[in-house]
């Protein structure tokens, strides 16, 4: 039986650098992810707020925590002291809310704006017109105390890699688009797809992190 260490080790020289790893650590206890620490693993993804909130204490200070499930702007306080990296905003309201959050925190909060690229209606995020009009919008400047980074996508579950490989490709092509957008909080750098089933897929299209589970600890 494989290890965690030895999971960890075949993903990264399956990415070779190209993108960074990031151990999604949902429901999985905290001595899986210190094993997934000791491996080398630094970024940890969770898709509840209140796993992250009671594991975040119990871990060493250097893990940067990756919000990648639907948030809730309720819940935005609770991880706004810590959190690394939001890769799920999926409207204004939410982003505004990060700030308020942030700056009562004195940080600035690095997010993704979350597109909807799946033929799936279960999934959330924002069309291609919405992510153009919350990053051209007057009122992005006054929240200065967010960091729009880059985009995050989800793909359609399904074995028909083409197109899997094809809402990457068009994810890739809107990120190129709105990364030439100059304003004083937004600084692209990150493309957030692919996952345990198509993170391979995902790094040939140009993704530059991976949020990989059950490939590093097993299925649930």
């Amino acid at each position: 039986m494989t290890t965690i260490q030895d999971n960890i080790a075949r993903l990264e020289q399956t990415i070779r650098g190209r993108a960074r790893l990031i151990a999604v650590t949902k429901t999985k206890p905290v001595p899986m992810l210190q094993e997934a620490y000791d491996a080398g693993c630094r970024d940890f993804g969770e898709n509840r707020v209140q796993e992250m909130v009671d594991k975040y204490p119990q871990l060493l200070a250097d893990i940067r925590w990756h919000q990648i499930g639907h948030l809730q702007s309720n819940k935005v306080k609770y991880i706004a002291p810590f959190v690394a990296l939001i890769h799920s905003v999926d409207s204004p309201a939410l982003l505004k809310e990060i700030d308020k959050q942030a700056l009562k925190n004195n940080r600035v909060i690095d997010c993704l704006l979350q597109i909807f690229i799946a033929q799936e209606d279960t999934k959330f995020g924002l069309d291609p017109a919405e992510a153009r009009a919350l990053l051209q919008s007057p009122e992005l400047d006054a929240l200065t105390h967010v960091r729009v980074v880059g985009l995050m996508g989800l793909a359609t579950n399904t074995d028909n890699e083409e197109q899997v490989r094809q809402e990457f490709r068009g994810l890739k092509m809107l990120y190129d688009e709105l990364a030439a957008i100059q304003r004083p909080n937004v600084a692209f750098s990150e493309l957030s797809m692919g996952m345990s089933g198509d993170y391979e897929l995902a790094i040939a299209e140009g993704s530059t992190m991976v949020r990989v589970g059950s490939a590093i600890f097993g299925s649930r």
